[in-house]
């Protein structure tokens, strides 16, 4: 850090934790009178900041040169002004990343200009996004800059000190989770490059290991902290639903540790794109931020809250929960879109009333509503819980299906059997009796009831905008519990099968997924990501010996791999790797190092050495203390790394029987996938080598 940027840095003195909510999905944006409706409920729950980032607002993103009109700026004034109203820092981000030229002039200067018209609207404080663009620079970049992050940072400083260096601006890079970074973060060129250059007074946004991020650990934050050279600005899609129609998270932030927030410079939170759903995302996290005082600081074990002494997923949710319940009650209709009111007649006559119906002694009771409670919000949020895990009792409903789907046999066993069916099949020892069967079928069925209930009265709270919101999505759970009801009544011989789940010919509501659906379940492998396991999930694969007869199977997948490759890496003619002949079959591996993996399709894999690979390395030179080559490859279809592991194991096992301290693997920059499958195995490491040509990267482990 230069001395001026030290002694600015000094005269702001310590800033403030960022946190609070960024509205950065794609679809529909938030109206006006929802982000006045979303300020009030940060300054009320202490959130301090809105990052201002629709993917869908034209002019922040696609069409980011042109200005906006005298109308737009009149809602961007009085919408920075309701910020500031409600003390929350309205951040105002632009995505340019799409067609920049980031060498023009001109480009620059139209950045400046847009982001000087959005200055004297009356905010301070900005953001420039660079994700979800191609990383692939125009011929003029290429000439001007060394690399794409070269470029983002030169243009990034110049509009930063031509805003006059505020105190919050955020940058968020195109490899912006660990997933992104090749072959990792602490070796990303991209992300070192970021570090080093960008100026001290910019702030890095991050969304953690992935794109939509499981778990954030301190150590992954220390980690990319180190390389950045300062704590990043969390972006969070913890609550993000823009990636399916289907899925809503009403669950609570969770697993991410409090020890993270003294090694944060902030949390933002991505969440869904239907604003009323957001109350328990936006709560929690504030529960979550007012974290920071308390006990000492510990990175605790994921997924045991308890062992966090200063927050309590399942305590923030309940605190949550009671608070909506009171907006569900509430008759007023904050921020939502409006019905049209009904005005009187001319001759403001009041309406015509109908005489009030008065049920007969014999008649069905008059319909009434129960109110809604605490319990059927609970039950609505662990039915939409989070992106890696249904709620406790979602996940109790499918455990108790797939039991009486797979114990149906007893179902037919008790007295309840169906007149006129075959006599079943004994059940083996051990299996369940009837009466269990039929006590948790029953079991199942009030759990069902209750979803239908908590729907019923849902559907008559009070506070219609945030119904709105949830209808789709209810509706849909509801209809999925009905034919899951309906089936283990079937099961148990009370009726006849459901139409919904026998009939050739059904209703559309009958099969789910649209034209989507009808694709995914195409493809091999549907289900096996399913958040719910329904045992056996992985196939069995066979590590073995290369025989003589597998030499051509060996060779197919070498050239199916290599057809299926990136495309961009494809489309130009690249310098060959040692490992290309030995997997060919131009190259004998070495005695006891070639072995394939099969399934039950064949051999989908295999693992092949040269114990010494000078001689195979022609004018490249190799290390003594990495003396043996190694080349692996797996069929995408194989989905369980642990057999692939295993195939690696006993080669280097060989390897290392011969004498060799080391092996290496030569890989292709472009290729991202081999890249990120020795990078996880951990074992092996980017490694110096001064003569390979500039694409190709070598890794390497110590025997």
């Amino acid at each position: 850090m230069s001395e001026p940027d030290r002694a600015d840095q000094q005269r702001r003195g310590p800033r403030r934790f960022i946190s609070g909510v960024v509205e950065g999905f794609y679809g529909r944006p938030w109206t006006m009178e929802q982000r006045t409706e979303l300020f009030k409920r940060e300054q009320t729950w202490g959130l301090n900041t809105y990052l201002y980032a629709p993917k869908d607002d034209y002019k922040h993103r696609m069409y980011w040169r042109d200005l906006y009109s005298a109308e737009e700026a009149e809602l961007l004034v009085a919408l920075i002004s309701a910020a500031k109203q409600h003390s929350v820092e309205f951040i105002y981000a632009i995505s340019p990343g799409l067609d920049i030229t980031f060498s023009n002039p001109k480009e620059v200067a139209a950045l400046k200009r847009k982001l000087d018209q959005v200055k004297a609207f009356g905010c301070r404080s900005f953001s420039l996004l660079f994700d979800d663009i191609e990383t692939e620079m125009c011929p003029a970049d290429k000439r001007a800059f060394s690399s794409f992050a070269h470029a983002q940072v030169a243009v990034t400083n110049e509009v930063y000190q031509h805003l006059g260096g505020p105190e919050t601006f955020l940058f968020c890079p195109t490899d912006y989770c660990a997933a992104f970074c090749t072959p990792n973060v602490s070796q990303s060129s991209y992300l070192h490059t970021v570090g080093e250059n960008l100026l001290p007074g910019i702030d890095i946004l991050w969304t953690g290991p992935k794109v939509v991020s499981h778990k954030i650990s301190v150590e992954s934050i220390e980690e990319v902290s180190a390389v950045l050279k300062r704590a990043p600005v969390i972006w969070d899609n913890i609550h993000a639903n823009d990636y399916d129609p289907q899925r809503l998270f009403l669950g609570p932030y969770k697993d991410r540790p409090t020890g993270l927030i003294p090694k944060l410079r902030g949390v933002l939170t991505n969440p869904n794109c239907e604003f009323f759903p957001n109350f328990v995302a936006i709560h929690t996290l504030a529960t979550w931020c007012k974290a920071a005082g308390g006990a000492e600081p510990r990175d605790v074990e994921m997924g045991d809250e308890e062992e966090d002494p200063r927050y309590s997923p399942h305590k923030a949710l309940t605190l949550a929960l009671a608070d909506w319940l009171q907006e569900f009650l509430s008759t007023d209709q904050p921020a939502g879109p409006r019905g049209p009111r009904l005005r009187k007649g001319l001759a403001d006559e009041e309406p015509m009333q109908t005489d009030a119906y008065a049920p007969r002694p014999d008649d069905n009771p008059l319909y009434t509503a129960e109110p809604l409670t605490l319990e059927d919000l609970r039950l609505l949020s662990e039915l939409f819980y989070l992106p890696y895990e249904h709620g406790p009792t979602a996940r109790t409903m499918l455990q108790e299906l797939d039991w009486l789907r797979s114990h149906s046999q007893a179902a037919a066993s008790g007295p309840d059997q169906v007149r006129g069916r075959s006599p079943p099949r004994s059940p083996p020892a051990g299996a369940p009796q009837a009466a269990e069967w039929r006590s948790r079928a029953q079991r199942f069925d009030g759990m069902c009831d209750a979803v239908v209930q908590m729907f019923n009265r849902l559907s008559n709270a009070p506070n219609r905008s945030v119904l709105y919101d949830l209808y789709n999505y209810i509706c849909d759970i509801k209809s999925g519990v009905g034919l899951a009801r309906a089936y283990v009544k079937t099961l148990g011989g009370h009726g006849e099968p459901s139409a919904q789940l026998m009939n050739t010919d059904p209703e559309p509501w009958g099969f789910r997924g649209g034209l989507s659906g009808e694709f995914q379940r195409m493809l091999p492998c549907h289900g096996n990501r399913d958040l719910f396991k329904r045992p056996p999930t992985t196939a069995v694969y066979c590590v073995r010996p290369c025989l003589p007869g597998d030499e051509m199977e060996v060779q197919r997948i070498f050239k199916e791999m290599q057809r299926s490759g990136d495309e961009r890496v494809s489309r130009v003619r690249q310098p060959p790797l040692i490992c290309d002949s030995l997997s060919a079959g131009d190259i004998s591996p070495s005695p006891q190092c070639a072995l394939v993996m099969e399934d039950d399709a064949g051999v989908c894999g295999y693992a092949l050495a040269l114990t010494d690979a000078k001689p195979a390395a022609a004018k490249r030179v190799t290390s003594e203390d990495f003396p043996s080559l190694v080349t692996v490859q797996v069929l995408p279809r194989v989905t369980d790394p642990s057999p692939v592991k295993r195939m690696i194991g006993w080669l280097l096992s060989s390897i290392k029987s011969s004498g060799s301290t080391g092996a290496f693997c030569e890989l292709r920059r472009g290729d991202r996938r081999m890249l990120d499958f020795y990078s996880k195995l951990g074992s092996f490491r980017p490694r110096d080598v001064a003569d390979l040509p500039q694409d190709i990267l070598s890794m390497g482990t110590s025997l």
